[in-house]
């Protein structure tokens, strides 16, 4: 069977891609999304059954992803036409680019290793690192009341205390005043300045549209001291975004309305995971009792020049590791 491969410049040409979307990061919405704030698709379809959603890089071609995208992932679905589909994109993608690199990939789904297979049958040198860590909550039917006793007691008595004097509010529709009261905490946080805070309210317009919205602001003395944005979507509870004021770090707010969202996210809204994203913050652990790794699969050409300095370079580093 012959498999037509086609390559498109609009991230829209995914729709036609039959796909259950299971999370925020892995349906066309998202990449459309991508699409229409600046970001530039190379969208590889293999038939209309299979994509590989990807844009031009410094290095050659990489997912159609940004920084704070949790998970990365082909469109279509996993049957048992899928190796095929994805052997012809590998193999055809040699004639587009020397180097594919894809992340971040779950190791815990089906994508990781199919997509190592797909390339390296096809002929490119596959190096799998792992480029990130992913802090979870499994809910195991528990209440949040249950999940909370299994805390330090130091830390239940902290939020019992402060309680008294931090109000919470969460929304499940955007709203664009409480939307600007975020951006002034988040601006007047440690955080580092949003880079496309313009792309992270569209995403927020979008997740409301869905019924996946959930913002928290909690208040002291009615002033805005800490900020949360969650989506909930197919039992999963996402963290995206959370800020506090340093000046009202004695108030433990962040702590309160932290606590205030998982309440909301596990009683009220059934969630079974929470997912706080990628990276090693610590206060992370505070909140989430596993860890799971993210990979980098990058893919190299050796029979292209312009791919032989980034393989001696792995190579070389695999012998001085002994």
């Amino acid at each position: 069977m012959v498999i037509t491969v086609s390559y498109h410049d609009t991230a829209s040409k995914l729709q036609g891609v039959r796909h259950d979307r299971s999370g925020p990061f892995d349906g066309h919405e998202w990449f459309e999304l991508l699409d229409q704030h600046g970001w530039q698709p190379v969208i590889a379809l293999a038939e209309d059954d299979l994509a590989l959603p990807l844009m031009r890089g410094p290095k050659g071609l990489e997912s159609l992803t940004n920084w704070f995208s949790f998970t990365w992932a082909p469109i279509g679905g996993a049957g048992e036409e899928t190796t095929g589909l994805l052997r012809a994109l590998a193999a055809d993608l040699k004639s587009r680019t020397a180097r594919v690199d894809m992340s971040p990939l779950a190791g815990e789904v089906h994508w990781l290793g199919l997509l190592e297979e797909a390339f390296r049958t096809s002929g490119w040198l596959v190096f799998r690192e792992k480029c990130d860590d992913n802090h979870i909550l499994q809910v195991n039917g528990r209440s949040f009341e249950q999940y909370w006793a299994s805390h330090p007691g130091q830390m239940r008595s902290t939020l019992q205390r402060k309680s008294k004097k931090v109000e919470t509010k969460i929304s499940t529709q955007f709203d664009a005043l409480e939307w600007q009261t975020y951006q002034s905490v988040y601006e007047r946080s440690w955080k580092p300045t949003e880079e496309r805070a313009d792309l992270l309210e569209a995403f927020a317009r979008s997740e409301s549209d869905r019924g996946h919205y959930r913002l928290g602001i909690a208040y002291a003395d009615n002033e805005p001291v800490a900020a949360q944005f969650w989506t909930i979507e197919n039992g999963t509870a996402y963290i995206h975004k959370l800020a506090h004021l340093k000046e009202a770090e004695n108030l433990s707010a962040g702590t309160v309305l932290t606590a205030a969202m998982f309440e909301r996210a596990i009683d009220t809204d059934g969630a079974t995971l929470v997912d706080f994203g990628t990276g090693s913050d610590p206060y992370k652990r505070d909140w989430m009792e596993e860890c799971r790794p993210r990979y980098r699969l990058t893919c190299l050409d050796p029979r292209q020049v312009a791919a032989w300095p980034a393989i001696a370079k792995r190579l070389f580093g695999r012998l001085a590791r002994g």
